[in-house]
């Protein structure tokens, strides 16, 4: 199936293409289900851990944020 770490390295970077074509498109959505997933977790820990789920939604925000960026065309074309 692989060929190796070559093998590796191309079904990383396709993984990578795929996550950047998704944040770019659906950039939105997955910021809204972050969001709600935030939520969710906070209200059913009872706001216990409420600045750890909010660290961890707004860093995966931003990754969501970064991939999206990096998958645009670039300008001019």
């Amino acid at each position: 199936m692989f060929d190796g770490i070559d093998g590796l390295k191309n079904l990383a970077a396709k993984a990578k293409d795929k996550a950047e074509d998704i944040a770019r498109e659906h950039g939105d959505v997955l910021d809204s289900g972050l969001e709600k997933a935030g939520d969710l977790i906070d209200e059913r820990t009872d706001g216990k851990y409420t600045d750890q789920i909010d660290t961890g939604v707004t860093k995966a925000r931003q990754l969501v944020e970064r991939l999206g960026r990096q998958a645009e065309p670039p300008k001019g074309t």
